[in-house]
């Protein structure tokens, strides 16, 4: 939850730049900042899908623990 957090600011900053360089016409500037918040906004999906999806394993062992109690 922490990573997800972290790259979810950092593109919402990394955004913001993206559109301050690009009102200030900085063009070198502005592709880095872009580049910077796909990768961080790719990231904070990636790390936001582990988070809802979690660990099949675990949650296999959990059914099977549930069923040996009955």
């Amino acid at each position: 939850m922490k990573a997800h957090k972290y790259w979810s600011v950092g593109a919402l900053i990394t955004m913001f730049g993206t559109f301050y360089t690009g009102y200030k016409k900085l063009k070198t500037s502005h592709k880095y900042f872009a580049l910077s918040s796909m990768l961080c906004m790719i990231m904070a999906i990636y790390t936001g899908h582990k988070m809802i999806a979690g660990n099949r394993k675990e949650k296999v062992k959990k059914e099977k623990v549930i069923e040996k109690e009955e």
